[in-house]
This record gives C-alpha cells, structure tokens and sequence, in this order.
C-alpha cells in the first residue's frame, strides 16, 4: 500500500501572529538607540554628537612677551626730557600707572619675569631684524611689534625710508621670527598720526623748543610756518606714514599668527594729556596706558 504524505500541521492564527510581532520587533531593535548597541554609521544620532573643536590659530593669554621698536616703545621722554623711561613702556613696564601689555597678559610678577624689551630711540624699520633676532633668543610666546616713526622723521622729507624699502626690511624681521619660531604670534601697531601730533605740540612754546634739538624735523620744522611749502611737506609727510601703515597691514595679514591694531594708534586722537610735558610729541604716562590698552585689547579679541 502506497503510504500517506504527512502534511505539517497548521499553525494556529495566534502563533503566526506572535512570530511576525517577534520578527518586527527585532528589526526595530537593530535600528533603536540604546542598551549597549552603537549607532550605526551616518544615523542622526551620530551626527548630532559635537565634534572636537580645532585649536586656535591665535592664543589669546600668552605667556611670555618681547617688544622691539623705536623710541615709544623705550618710553622716551615720558618720566624726564631727553631720557628713556623702559618701566612705562606700553608693551613691557612695570609701572602700575600704565599696566603694560605684559602685566595685563602675565601679571605683574610673571611680566617682570617673562617679558623683554629690545626696542631702542631712534630705531627704524631698517634695524627691526637685528632686534627680532635678539627677541627670539628668548622664545617669546608673543613679539608686540612698533616701528615707522622714524622711518617718516627725517631731516627732510626726501630721506624718509621708501615705502619699498620699508616692506624689505619689515618682512626680513619676520622671516627672522618665522625661521626659529614659526609659532610665534606677533602684534603690530600702526605709525601714530604724526600731523596730529604736531597740531596738537604746536600749541606748548616749551614743546616746540623742545623741537628744535631735532624730533621729527621733517613734520615738526618751522612748526608755526603755515605756508604752501610746509604744509606740502607735512602732508609729504602724513602720505608716507599711511603708506608705512599699509604695508604693516597687508604683511602682517599674510602671517596667520599676526594681528595688526587695524590703525588704532594711528586714529587715536592723543591729547595734551597724552603726550609728553617735556617734547609733547612722544607718549607720556597716559599715553603709554592707552598704547597698553589698544594692544591688549587686540591681542585678547577672539577670533572672527
């Protein structure tokens, strides 16, 4: 007899029911967040998680601080006439009258200790790379940068520094920084205003007494002469130092780790309280603490 084919027996409405509330359920469980299983690659939850953030280019605390320029940056003639006065420097003093870029980075007793200031009276954008060269000796973590003054004070408007000259020598002390301290940030200031400096001197006779010994006698000659001849000199003057500041400018916004005031020296109107009572030309005491605050708050402004 030829034997019967067992049929599987039917499954009951219920269980098949159970079987596919199972399945459906731990396909679900594949795609959940949660318990100890990761999030697949690309899923919403893995977006949303906050990447790390990259490290500033520009560190806003330093810890350590070199300055190189001319005679401001020395102080000069702010404490007594024709005398450096280092301890209320703008970028390096001590002095709590004018809370230097240094204390206000460092503290007062870290400045003292880790900040240096080879600038020196009568410098000029020509000697700024042998001055860079002694900074990083110290590996400075930050070089706060003033120069061109100088450049544009000369006995007559034809010795000024040219402006193609003035280029060479600045990015020179910039490759000296950048060849042994490639991570070094620099902070650079405008040339001050000098046509705004000698409108306001000429005011003081014992300022422009003081003139006569030879500050700045391209801007500050004959400074009541009024004449077509001065004030083409001055003005021959005043385009030199714009195009000085230019040039600081467009240099330093090559270097990633450079920061230049945007002409706020330059534009801050210095009054006779801010200028020195023996040549009022150079900075005095309050005019050193406000060149300290611009720097400061340039440095310490957070990235754009």
């Amino acid at each position: 007899m030829e034997q019967a084919v067992r049929r599987p027996a039917r499954r009951s409405r219920a269980a098949v029911l159970a079987v596919v509330a199972a399945v459906t359920l731990g396909v679900a469980g594949c795609d959940a967040v949660g318990g100890g299983s990761p999030a697949p690659s690309g899923t919403a939850a893995e977006k949303g998680r906050p990447s790390p953030k990259p490290t500033p280019v520009w560190d806003t605390s330093p810890e350590s601080v070199a300055a190189v320029g001319d005679s401001i940056t020395r102080g000069f003639d702010a404490c007594a006439v024709l005398t450096d006065c280092p301890e209320v420097s703008w970028a390096t003093g001590g002095s709590e009258e004018v809370d230097s870029l240094a204390v206000r980075l460092l503290g007062r007793a870290g400045a003292a200790e880790r900040s240096w200031n080879h600038s020196a009276t009568g410098a000029r954008m020509a000697d700024l790379p042998g001055q860079m060269a002694r900074a990083v000796r110290r590996s400075p973590e930050l070089v706060a940068v003033m120069a061109g003054a100088n450049d544009a004070c000369r006995e007559t408007t034809s010795a000024m520094t040219s402006v193609d000259d003035f280029r060479a020598d600045f990015q020179e002390a910039m490759r000296t920084l950048r060849e042994a301290l490639p991570k070094a940030q620099v902070y650079v200031a405008s040339v001050p205003n000098l046509m705004r400096l000698w409108s306001q001197g000429r005011t003081n006779p014992l300022g422009k007494q003081v003139w006569k010994l030879g500050i700045c006698p391209s801007m500050l000659g004959d400074a009541d002469a009024l004449d077509a001849a001065a004030t083409l000199r001055r003005e021959t003057v005043q385009d030199r130092v714009e195009d000085y500041n230019e040039v600081l400018e467009e240099v330093c916004a090559k270097d990633r780790r450079c920061r230049y005031d945007g002409g706020a020296v330059y534009e801050y109107r210095f009054g006779t309280d801010e200028l020195s009572r023996w040549d009022w030309f150079h900075p005095s005491v309050e005019g050193q603490a406000e060149l300290a605050g611009i720097a400061y708050r340039t440095v310490t402004a957070k990235q754009p």
